[in-house]
């Protein structure tokens, strides 16, 4: 655009001089030439015509130029598109005039690449989890068929070890259900749409019986679970959702929990939210793992079983469930102390 109108300047400028030049030529040929006064006169009539006349033959030559040079530029700029979708290595080149689009295609170019790489990254992260839940699935099985077979072929065994095995075959045969719960997870929050059914709770309440039902889970590695939070704290929210988040929080801190240590989950009332904090001991979370805690079917430790490591959804469906409520869960580890906050809007 800045060239058309510098051209059209010059254009414009060459025009009206043109007029001058041949007004100024013809009164001097009038003067030294009389006898050609007549032609000089119809020359003289008709030089606003012949002005315009190449006015117009100028600009219809810059708009060719214009043509074909926005044509040239398309073409290269339809050639650098075919490079971003071919070629990964080759940058895009383009003429100077085009600086700011090669920029721009660049940046595209870069952009699709980073998204190519945390595309193959999820489906490995999903693929290594389908790989684990499967070996785990045939764990349970292959526990629960052996010891169902030893309680049907062993017509003399002990009541001692009939209910040893009894409760074996049970604890597998839980931890199996807990598997296949997981997959139906996976699809549920590939596929579904939730939506909030928002009821008045108190949050206090909630939290106090949700700790109370961990307690077996708790006293395996001989936790302590503080509450310390205003009583009878009240918030709206869909109260399974909510729940669903503190449990997945909780049993977190369970999990990756020194033993012989103390989980304590504080709260604290604004004027506008409600902010809790849950907070565990337990081996500090590297910078690198703790900005991609919330991520789908993201494990802190890939090496674990999924018995202790889980689906990898915990979280992410965490962070679901609260940004739904227009709130926030951050995580945060300094020193040998993990935490999650959570902001959940009062109104």
């Amino acid at each position: 655009m800045r060239r058309f109108l510098l051209r059209f300047l010059v254009l414009s400028a060459f025009s009206f001089v043109l007029i001058a030049v041949i007004a100024a030529v013809v009164v001097w040929v009038e003067n030294l030439f009389p006898a050609y006064e007549g032609v000089l006169n119809w020359i003289e009539n008709r030089i606003m015509l012949l002005g315009t006349a190449c006015f117009a033959l100028c600009m219809a030559i810059i708009f060719c130029v214009q043509w074909l040079q926005l044509v040239s530029y398309l073409a290269e700029v339809v050639g650098a598109v075919q490079i971003i979708g071919e070629d990964e290595q080759k940058p895009v080149e383009l003429p100077s005039i085009l600086f700011e689009t090669q920029e721009q295609l660049n940046q595209v170019r870069q952009k699709i690449k980073v998204k190519e790489v945390e595309a193959r990254e999820a489906e490995q992260r999903k693929n290594d989890l389908l790989v684990y839940l499967a070996h785990d699935l045939k764990t349970p099985i292959s526990s629960i068929i052996g010891y169902l077979t030893l309680l049907r072929d062993e017509k003399r065994i002990s009541p001692e070890m009939h209910d040893r095995y009894v409760a074996v075959a049970l604890q597998n045969s839980e931890r199996l259900d807990d598997l296949i719960n997981e997959f139906f997870e996976i699809t549920r929050f590939n596929i579904s749409r939730i939506t909030l059914e928002y009821s008045r709770i108190n949050l206090t309440r909630m939290l106090e019986q949700l700790v109370f039902e961990f307690q077996p889970m708790l006293a395996e590695k001989n936790l302590q679970c503080r509450l310390d939070m205003p009583a009878d704290l009240q918030l709206r929210c869909d109260a399974d959702k909510i729940l669903r988040v503190f449990d997945n929080l909780i049993r977190n801190a369970v999990t990756y929990s020194f033993e012989n240590s103390e989980i304590r989950i504080t709260a604290s009332v604004s004027d506008t939210a409600v902010t809790l904090n849950f907070v565990n001991s337990g081996h500090p979370i590297p910078e690198e793992k703790r900005v991609r805690i919330f991520e789908r079917f993201y494990r802190l430790d890939a090496s674990r079983s999924s018995r202790t490591g889980g689906s990898g959804l915990g979280l992410a469906i965490a962070k679901q469930m609260v940004e739904l409520h227009q709130g926030r869960i951050s995580a945060s580890s300094h020193d040998d102390q993990i935490c999650f906050s959570v902001e959940l809007p009062l109104s």
